[in-house]
C-alpha cells in the first residue's frame, strides 16, 4: 500500500513539473529578416536595448514564414508588423508583442529630441486590426518630441503602401501604387515602421524615417533597389532562415 501511495505522488509530482513547464512563458527577440538585411547592427541596438529594460533574451533568427517549433509558450517581441501578425496567429505555443509596446511603457530608455519637427505616418497594413500598437507607436513619436501631422488615411484606416500588390501586379504598376500613395503623405517626412514601406515611400518620392532608425538617432537609408529585385533578395533570405 505504501509503494503504492509513493508511486502515485511520484507520477503526481511529474505531472505538476511537467504542467509547470508548459505553463512557463519565456521572452525572446525577433528582428526579421528584412530587419537583417536591413540594417544587421541596429538589430543589434534594439536587442541590447531590450535587454536592459527587461533581462537578458534569446534572439529567434526563424523566419515567421516557417514553423518557429517551440515546446513552451513563447512571448515574441516583434519589430516587423509581418512577424506579429503571423507568428501571433498562425503557431502553437506563441504570442506576440511589439517593440514599441514595450518602448511605450519604458521609463529607462533614452528617447533622442527631435526638436517638435514635424513628420507625418505611414501604419503599415498588418496593424490595420491593432490599436493598441498605433497607440503606442505615437506615445514613441512624443517621447521623441516629433510633432506628428496625420494623413488622411491613417491607423485602421490606412492605406497600403503599395507593396503588397506584389507580385500580383507587375513591378511597374506595385511602383504606380507607391507614387500614389506617397501622393497621400502631407509631409516630405514619412515615419515607417515597416521596411518594405521604407522602400515604397521612396520609391514613391518622400523621405522614409523608420521608426528604429529614429529611436536610435539614426539616418534611414532606402536600398534603392528596384522592387524586383528586393523581393528577390527578401525570398532568398527567408529560406535560408
Amino acid at each position: 500500500m505504501l509503494l503504492k501511495r509513493q508511486t502515485i505522488l511520484a507520477g503526481l509530482d511529474l505531472a505538476n513539473r511537467n504542467e509547470t513547464q508548459n505553463t512557463m512563458k519565456r521572452t525572446v527577440f525577433a528582428p526579421g529578416c528584412a530587419l537583417m538585411l536591413y540594417k544587421p547592427a541596429l538589430a543589434d541596438k534594439i536587442h541590447t536595448a531590450l535587454n536592459e529594460e527587461m533581462g537578458e533574451m534569446e534572439r529567434l533568427m526563424t523566419c515567421c514564414r516557417h514553423v518557429p517549433g517551440h515546446t513552451t509558450t513563447t512571448e515574441i517581441i516583434n519589430v516587423c508588423p509581418g512577424c506579429d501578425k503571423r507568428f501571433g496567429s498562425l503557431y502553437a505555443r506563441t504570442t506576440t508583442i511589439s517593440l514599441w509596446e514595450i518602448l511605450a511603457a519604458s521609463d529607462t530608455f533614452a528617447f533622442p529630441d527631435y526638436g517638435g519637427q514635424a513628420m507625418t505616418i505611414l501604419d503599415a497594413c498588418p496593424t490595420r486590426e491593432k490599436p493598441a500598437i498605433h497607440e503606442a507607436i505615437r506615445t514613441l513619436i512624443g517621447k521623441m518630441n516629433i510633432r506628428v501631422v496625420e494623413p488622411l488615411n491613417t491607423r485602421t484606416k490606412s492605406t497600403c503602401c503599395g507593396d503588397s500588390f506584389y507580385p500580383q501586379l507587375p513591378a511597374p504598376k506595385v511602383n504606380e501604387l507607391m507614387k500614389k500613395r506617397a501622393d497621400e503623405m502631407p509631409l516630405e517626412d514619412v515615419i515607417v515602421y515597416c521596411i518594405s514601406c521604407i522602400q515604397s515611400v521612396a520609391i514613391g518620392g518622400k523621405t522614409p524615417r523608420y521608426l528604429p532608425d529614429l529611436l536610435f538617432g539614426l539616418d534611414t537609408t532606402p536600398n534603392r533597389k528596384k522592387t524586383d529585385d528586393w523581393h528577390r533578395e527578401l525570398e532568398e533570405y527567408i529560406e535560408l532562415h
